[in-house]
Formats: C-alpha cells, sequence, structure tokens
C-alpha cells in the first residue's frame, strides 16, 4: 500500500470529542473510543497539502465558491457512480445534519409526518422532533441479524400528514448498502404519495468489495425530481470540523425553497479552508479512498473472524457500507446495564449502545473500525475477556 493507515496517531490532546471526552468527564483511564463516526487515520497529504498552501497566503477575507469546487465535486461523483451532476444543483451547506434541518424547514410545516427507518442515525429523529415536526417510525427487518426495508410498513405508515422521508444511504448504523431494487421501491410508494426523500449519501465513498451504492436521485427523472441527496468529504476524508458539505437538488422549485431556508440563516458559503479540502480531495483522492476500502474492509473481516472464533455470542452484521461494526449482544444473556458496565468499566471500550438509534437497536453496540489494526485488535482482547472471566 502507498498510504500507511497501520501508523498509531495519538489524538489525545487535541481537543477530540472522542478521544478527549472521557478525560474531560474525568472518567475511565486508557479508554479505547470506538464510538463517534471519525476515522483515526490522517486526512490525505494532498489534502493537508492544499490546506497549508491556502493557509500560507495569509488572507482569509470574503471568498467566492471556486469552479474547481462545483468541477471537482461532479467529476467525484460521475467517477464513483456514473452520475451527472450539474452545478446549477449544488447547494454548499455547512454539514450533512444541518442540511437535515433545513431540508426539514423548507419542505414541510409544524406537525407534518416525517418518516425514519430506525435503528438509523440518531440525529434525524432530533432534527425532525427539535423542529416540532412528528416522527414516523418505519423500522427496519431484521432476520438473522440481515436487514432490509419493510416496504409494507412504508406504506402503511404514511398518512395525509406524511411529507418528507430522511434515508441513510449506506445505512449507519447497520452497514447495508441498498440494492437499487429495494431503493425503486421505497421511491415508488414516495412518487405515490407525493413524499420528498431527503437521501442522506455521506457514506457513499465507503462502500465495500463486491457492493455498488446507487444514488437515489440517479433511479429515475421522475424519481430526482423529489429527491435531495446529501454529501459530503467529511467521513471519507475525515474532515469533519472542516464543516463542508453539499446538498444536491435537481428540482429547480426545491432548490429555490431549500435555498431559501439557508439564505434566511445567512448561510451562503462553506469557509474557505473547506473549500479548499473538498477540491483536492475530490480531484486526488481515487487512490487513497481504494486502499482505506481495501484496509476498512480487513479491520471488518478481523473483527468478524474473532467474534466467530473468541466469543460467539456477540453476532456481527455483515458491514456492505460505512466503517462501522453493528455487533448484537444479546446472545450473552446479560441485561445492557451489564453489557454496558464491562465494555466501559473492564474492557474499557467505549462502543455507541444501539438504543440510542431507535426502535430495534437494542442490545447491539456499533464499534468504529476505522482505527489501525493494533488498536483494533488490542480492543477486541479487552472485550473478550471482560466476558470470558
Amino acid at each position: 500500500m502507498k498510504y500507511d493507515f497501520d501508523r498509531v496517531i495519538h489524538r489525545t490532546g487535541t481537543d477530540s470529542v472522542k478521544w478527549d471526552h472521557h478525560q474531560m468527564k474525568g472518567e475511565v483511564d486508557e479508554m479505547i473510543p470506538m464510538s463517534i463516526a471519525d476515522m483515526d487515520f490522517e486526512a490525505p497529504d494532498f489534502v493537508v497539502e492544499a490546506i497549508i498552501g491556502r493557509a500560507r497566503h495569509g488572507i482569509f477575507g470574503y471568498t467566492v465558491v471556486p469552479e474547481g469546487y462545483y468541477s471537482s465535486l461532479s467529476k467525484w461523483l460521475l467517477m464513483r457512480s456514473g452520475w451527472e451532476v450539474r452545478k446549477e444543483w449544488i447547494r454548499p451547506t455547512p454539514g450533512v445534519i444541518p442540511a437535515l434541518a433545513f431540508a426539514v424547514e423548507a419542505f414541510t410545516e409544524p406537525g407534518d409526518g416525517i418518516i425514519i427507518q430506525p435503528p438509523v442515525y440518531h440525529p434525524f429523529r432530533a432534527v425532525i422532533a427539535d423542529n416540532g415536526r412528528a416522527v414516523v417510525n418505519n423500522p427496519l427487518k431484521c432476520e438473522g441479524n440481515a436487514y432490509s426495508m419493510d416496504i409494507e410498513g412504508l406504506k402503511r405508515a404514511v398518512d395525509s400528514r406524511t411529507k418528507m422521508i430522511i434515508i441513510s444511504t449506506p445505512h449507519n448504523p447497520v452497514g447495508r448498502v441498498w440494492r437499487q431494487e429495494e431503493l425503486e421501491e421505497l421511491a415508488e410508494v414516495c412518487l405515490e404519495n407525493g413524499i420528498i426523500i431527503i437521501s442522506d449519501e455521506i457514506h457513499a465513498d465507503l462502500v465495500m468489495p463486491g457492493c455498488t451504492h446507487t444514488p437515489t436521485a440517479m433511479l429515475s427523472d421522475e424519481v430526482s425530481r423529489i429527491t435531495v441527496t446529501c454529501t459530503s468529504p467529511s467521513k471519507t476524508f475525515n474532515l469533519a470540523e472542516l464543516h463542508v458539505a453539499n446538498a444536491i437538488i435537481p428540482d429547480k422549485g426545491l432548490y429555490e425553497r431549500f435555498d431559501l431556508a439557508l439564505t434566511r440563516a445567512g448561510l451562503k458559503r462553506p469557509n474557505v479552508l473547506g473549500m479548499a479540502a473538498l477540491e483536492a480531495a475530490y480531484a486526488n483522492g481515487d487512490g487513497w479512498v481504494s486502499e482505506l476500502i481495501t484496509y476498512l474492509n480487513g479491520n471488518y473481516l478481523y473483527m468478524r473472524d474473532f467474534f466467530l472464533e473468541k466469543l460467539p455470542e456477540v453476532r456481527v452484521s455483515a458491514m456492505e457500507g460505512t466503517y462501522l461494526g453493528w455487533l448484537d449482544f444479546r446472545g450473552l444473556g446479560l441485561p445492557e446495564a451489564a453489557v454496558d458496565e464491562r465494555l466501559l468499566l473492564k474492557a474499557r471500550v467505549d462502543m455507541t449502545p444501539g438504543r440510542i438509534f431507535g426502535p430495534g437497536g437494542e442490545g447491539f453496540y456499533r464499534m468504529n473500525l476505522a482505527c489501525p489494526r493494533a488498536v483494533l485488535e488490542r480492543a477486541l482482547t479487552r472485550i473478550r475477556g471482560a466476558f470470558r472471566e
């Protein structure tokens, strides 16, 4: 490999939410954090150099969004997914979650129903409820730790107040990369009922070998006209705190409503360093991402095989996309509180409890696998020790 993902980089003392969180709270020493979904890998050198090069100019005055920003994003999406995206569809935003919140404001009214598919990334629920809309659950079906959409349940969930659905594709936390036919079934229900699709595709670049990501808006021209696609380089290149993301909206009317919501909040452009980072990442990142995916898939396979051999009561769902393992601890026969205690106090490994992702998450834990193999090995050994006393 050209890039060294095995190198351990110490992040404590950098005000990292992930690594300094427990120290800030005065909690357990030597915690291995595997919860917050950022990576313990350096951003690629060409991104760092682009940021440094722009910073060396020394002036950070008002800056227009450069043509290279739009063209690098469009070329990236065409190369990775075959999706031809026009400049006039792209609306920069300060992040995917802010984009979701502005979509809720732009396209729905207080009291309207918005569908989510739990267990799902918990900020979905928050941006709905915090804006006075009604959360409508359409839980995923789970059979033998394999997940699928419940399309019949989706049809039953729709009523006259249902205006929107927010989907996670690839899905966080269960790791599914939805097949084209699955998305088509969902889109058909939305078209029939006048429901806008907000498609969170922040993990779209992180698809494991043998799987293919289909952008929701690519299903058909008709579907593209009801779809807002949210993307960002933040997961792919580890750039979360640069606050650069995009909403891609082919329908002019929806674009104008979304743009107005951001303009009313005074949000016109990304920050200058975020723009430089995005342009460099998408212009130069294909080889880096290919090596990253190989490494992440290796981490997943190592983790899966470890549990199969050393702690088979813990069942591992297939990770088709993202870098997040989805682990079912229910086979241990312990209450969740006891599992929490053993993980945090005995293993000293911090994973995200599945219950925060809503119905269907109870008894599961989400493990961030975007770390050097040595860190993963140490965490897994600790977990085994905590449950094999």
